[in-house]
């Protein structure tokens, strides 16, 4: 390889991300992908070719948690940072209920980014929450994407409807729809999806519409050979040793050595339904369970209650006590014990969950020489093909499972056999030196062909124009109400020296200009039109040629109009209505598809492009860069305007975008129907209980913003 040294950004919004003493297993959202990401970072940042690696997560101060999850920065190493940005609140909360936050998330992602004077080169997104953010973050930067989901929605949304859990609930536990949206955007906006095995690809992302397999690329990952290592022999008087044996009549026994958070999928239960249904199993060996991490049970969320809950009755059930050590958990820096003492007892690693995508335990548990015994679905497939340690078996079958244990713990040579397999080859196949290797000759190609972009001024310019703005959508707001409208111009001339009047719209140029006019509105210092495609400054309508540059990004206007030349229900509205960089049709509710079909039949066709429903009864298409809310980001940051300092007034689906993340907003009174519905409890918006130019107003009122302008 060759070129200039990487700065890569990696993004982990969820879980707790710290760089010593990991809380694996604390929760469902801290387990393997927090570790993987977390030694990603620092391999990478020992490659001679990689000269930065910032790992971007959020920033928290609650007081549940450690301090350390507040320090803005933390280093990893000189070249390795981890950097918490805030999502708009401080509370730790989990996956599921980020996705209201992400936005704000991405904003001042973008403002660290922009203030430190260097931009990466380029993204790496983990999980669907990461995506979505690192989509925006591709987007307005123009740096390129990669992503690794480690689980994926629809897959997950399969299972739990196997398991009988009804759409309603998996819609509100999960935030479902949300998640595969975010899923289908990420797809559509990356240029590599690394994956941990062919299983990924070809049974759970060929579910996307948005699938390719040329983008798909599989780099497994590696583990730390400092930390797992075959035993040493003195294991016996480790701490961890000590432990165990207040559980155990017999702690020097052949340990089943079962790892992982607690979560039903795990399938813990099984595994001890195996095992006490086979008294030669309990002659032989002992069960050792290290679900999660935890102090006190009533402090776990209902879900790892649940599944904690399932083992205590197991255990009960079969009258273990005894024979099944199953302790707190252990910090990080023990996990590595536990393995060496599972081998140093003539053990096994077993992992019996209903599915695996990869299984960093199992080579964790290879490069300490302890053998496998694994899951037939996902990761655990290739492992064992690749390592030649273990067995799989059914994870459904608890005499599956304890016939499996019994004839590994019943061949000594096959055991030793497996335990030398898994150290020699863990070394060939799944380090993180190889990982690296392989991930930076994927990354060099699409850095190389990305055209490099200047470097930033550190310091922040003077203010050049004012020091806040007022953006607001035309029909739906300014419109409607002349006397509350006059009031509205006039505030806005009193402060026309601090405050820049923005109009975005989806009207073409000609046609905003003229409703303008007739309306008696000051033309705007910014007139955002053709639903965020067009940006013009006032006072002689100077067009913004770099945003017309930057949105057209992957846009194919020939081919998107044939797409969708045939849709029932889909029109063609007048050629006024139409630019270079939008497409705007009729929509007929009661004949077209539902536009979240026409989203599917657009990835499925390989169109990365930005769907905009509003009023009910219009679809305008634009490029995947262009919205209002992308063209009120790009004007902000030519303007030198915090977004905190601009206040956007919206009332249809259109406007949603603008009106998400760190600008202030007001919905006004008059939205049509309930568009705008979905953001009510997301701050900082402010639905006002007045109509049109007088929803404005009471907004204006209420951030008290003009105050906040003059003292910004």
């Amino acid at each position: 390889m060759s070129g200039q040294p990487l700065y890569i950004l990696l993004l982990n919004i969820h879980g707790l991300v710290r760089g010593r003493h990991l809380e694996l297993g604390r929760d469902a959202d801290t387990g393997g992908q927090t570790k993987y990401v977390l030694e990603l970072a620092q391999a990478l940042s020992r490659h001679p070719e990689v000269k930065r690696v910032d790992l971007m997560t959020r920033l928290l101060a609650d007081p549940q948690l450690s301090a350390d999850y507040g320090q803005p920065r933390e280093a990893l190493n000189e070249k390795a940072t981890i950097a918490r940005i805030s999502c708009g609140i401080l509370e730790y909360l989990p996956k599921e209920e980020l996705w209201d936050y992400l936005d704000n998330f991405a904003d001042n992602a973008i403002a660290y980014l922009r203030e430190q004077g260097e931009l990466p080169d380029v993204i790496h997104s983990h999980y669907a929450d990461a995506g979505y953010v690192g989509a925006r973050l591709s987007h307005q930067l123009e740096i390129p994407l990669i992503h690794t989901g480690h689980s994926l929605g629809r897959s997950k949304r399969k299972r739990l409807l196997a398991s009988g859990v009804n759409r309603e609930t998996i819609e509100r536990r999960y935030n479902m729809t949300r998640r595969i949206n975010a899923e289908e955007e990420t797809l559509s906006s990356a240029q590599k999806v690394i994956t941990s095995t062919h299983q990924e690809i070809n049974e759970q992302y060929a579910q996307y519409d948005y699938y390719d397999p040329k983008q798909m690329c599989v780099i497994p990952p590696g583990t730390d050979m400092a930390q797992f290592y075959p035993p040493l022999g003195n294991e016996w008087e480790s701490p961890v040793f000590q432990t165990l044996t207040r559980f155990l009549q017999n702690p020097r026994k052949p340990m089943l050595l079962a790892l992982s958070r607690l979560d039903q999928r795990k399938n813990i239960p099984t595994l001890i339904e195996a095992f006490g249904q086979s008294p030669q199993l309990q002659e032989r060996a002992n069960l050792v369970i290290v679900a999660g991490l935890r102090e006190d049970a009533r402090d776990l969320d209902d879900n790892a209650q649940s599944a904690l809950v399932e083992i205590l009755f197991a255990l009960d059930r079969y009258d273990l006590y005894g024979k099944v050590a199953y302790p707190k958990g252990f910090p990080g820096e023990d996990i590595s014990v536990i393995y060496r003492l599972a081998a140093l007892s003539g053990g096994a690693f077993v992992n019996p969950a209903l599915t695996e995508p990869f299984g960093l335990t199992l080579i964790e548990a290879a490069a300490s020489a302890l053998p496998i015994v694994a899951t037939q679905d996902g990761g655990p497939v290739d492992i064992v093909k690749n390592c030649q340690n273990g067995y799989l078996i059914d994870p459904l079958d608890p005499q599956d499972i304890a016939d499996t244990l019994l004839k590994l713990l019943s061949d000594p040579q096959q055991w030793q056999t497996f335990a030398q397999n898994g150290t020699q080859r863990v070394k060939r196949r799944y380090t993180w030196e190889s990982h690296v290797e392989s991930y930076l000759t994927m990354l060099r190609p699409i850095v190389e062909k990305t055209e490099k972009r200047p470097a930033l001024n550190r310091q922040r310019r003077p203010i050049l124009y004012q020091s806040g703005a007022i953006v607001s959508s035309l029909d739906q707001n300014l419109l409607g109400d002349r006397d509350s409208l006059q009031a509205l111009v006039q505030r806005l001339q009193e402060h026309q020296k601090d405050v820049s009047f923005c109009v975005a719209t989806g009207r073409s140029l000609n046609s905003a200009l003229k409703v303008l006019r007739q309306y008696n509105i000051p033309q705007p210092d910014v007139l955002i039109t053709s639903m965020g495609t067009e940006i013009y400054y006032a006072a002689e309508l100077t067009p913004d040629k770099a945003w017309t540059n930057h949105i057209n990004y992957l846009w194919s206007r020939p081919r998107l109009v044939a797409l969708l030349a045939n849709i029932p229900g889909l029109a063609l509205q007048p050629q006024k209505q139409q630019s270079a960089y939008k497409i705007s049709y009729f929509y007929d509710p009661a004949l077209a598809p539902t536009v979240e079909e026409i989203r599917r039949l657009l990835l499925q066709n390989e169109q990365t492009v930005n769907s905009i429903f509003s009023f009910g009864q219009f679809l305008d298409i634009l490029p995947v860069r262009a919205s209002k809310g992308y063209a009120v980001r790009w004007f902000a940051q030519q303007q030198d305007i915090p977004l905190e300092r601009i206040l956007t007034a919206g009332g249809s689906g259109g406007d949603e975008d603008m009106m998400t993340g760190n600008t202030l907003s007001v919905v006004v009174a008059n939205r049509h129907s309930e568009e705008l519905a979905n953001i009510s409890l997301v701050e900082p918006i402010y639905f006002s209980e007045k109509q049109f130019a007088a929803g404005i107003l009471d907004g204006l009122e209420h951030y008290d913003f003009f105050r906040l302008c003059q003292e910004g």
